[in-house]
């Protein structure tokens, strides 16, 4: 029995996916004026793309997939022009971090996080954590970004962003570090 197909109206995806896209594309890219040409650009791929449609997947969650390519595109052609990138020093940075022997300094080990359930801290954090990644070196953006937003795997990363495996570690420590170190001081005042 054949699938029927549910009516789509491109006419009506701006204001049906239009702020969703947007919401979902701006922390991934940091920039108002390319998350609202991403969103653009999605529009148009599956306006072209409407033909092939099967209605497997709803239709916003298409749209979606369309977009999440366009993100990644998006950091595929800045790496491009880059060659891959060499290892920086593993030690550099890491100094106020750990001891001599590898184990957390006393006032930089880890706090305790808790779930909360207050919708109004939920959003501060995420404003927070927006905020945070925004003040990552660019790379350590990127990387992060695809990683923990993107849910990619660390080899499509490497790819994506023409660098490394070594590089691609060394870069997501780094940004996971930087990241709770600044959601600590920032969230989680004591």
């Amino acid at each position: 029995m054949e699938k029927k197909l549910t009516s789509t109206d491109p006419k009506k995806w701006l204001d049906q996916y239009g702020d969703l896209l947007l919401q979902y594309t701006l922390p991934r890219v940091n920039d108002k004026e390319l998350a609202e040409d991403l969103v653009q650009e999605t529009f148009l791929s599956a306006l072209k793309g409407l033909s092939g449609y099967k209605g497997e997947a709803s239709e916003k969650n298409w749209i979606f997939a369309i977009l999440k390519n366009k993100i990644i595109d998006h950091y595929r052609k800045k790496a491009a022009n880059r060659e891959i990138l060499e290892l920086p020093n593993l030690n550099e940075g890491q100094e106020d971090w750990f001891d001599e022997t590898g184990s957390w300094i006393t006032q930089r080990a880890p706090h305790d996080w808790h779930e909360t359930e207050n919708p109004l801290e939920r959003k501060e954090l995420q404003k927070i954590i927006n905020w945070c990644k925004k003040n990552l070196k660019l790379l350590q953006q990127q990387v992060f970004t695809l990683k923990y937003m993107e849910d990619l795997k660390s080899e499509e990363i490497c790819k994506v962003l023409n660098i490394t495996t070594s590089n691609y570690w060394v870069l997501i420590h780094r940004a996971r570090l930087q990241m709770r170190d600044c959601v600590e001081k920032s969230f989680l005042k004591n």
